[in-house]
């Protein structure tokens, strides 16, 4: 998934340490089991808070919940949950941008996942067009 979105044309980033433009890419191929980098990524979506939000509202597959390690597929936008009660300075004190969505990647096929990210995106991209 965090492969597929950093070619997404709509993403803005992708936080992943399996991926070689991740800070700690080669850190985490030192320590970590080979070709294993965990099933937890983060993302940011053109278009804002907004556009992450909706993304999140548009996905059919996966859960919106605070949850990591189910089986599966969970996303969250935390400036807009767990973080809310925060100021936007402390949010970013703690690493929450305001575009930022977690996922914790389960075990469904892939395909499946990216189907269902690769679809909200489209939609949440298109009502904040018309907005």
């Amino acid at each position: 998934l965090a492969h597929w979105l950093e070619k997404h044309p709509d993403v803005a980033w992708v936080s992943y340490p399996g991926l070689p433009s991740h800070d700690s890419h080669e850190t985490a191929k030192r320590l970590l089991r080979p070709g294993t980098f965990g099933g937890v990524l983060s993302f940011g979506v053109k278009g804002g808070p907004e556009a992450g939000s909706k993304v999140i509202d548009n996905l059919r597959l996966a859960s919106n919940l605070a949850n990591v390690g189910d089986t599966k597929t969970l996303v969250i936008h935390p400036a807009s949950t767990t973080h809310q009660q925060l100021s936007p300075k402390e949010q970013l004190a703690a690493g929450v941008t305001p575009d930022l969505i977690r996922v914790s990647v389960g075990i469904e096929a892939i395909s499946d996942i990216i189907a269902d990210f690769e679809g909200a995106i489209k939609l949440a991209l298109e009502t904040s067009d018309s907005d």
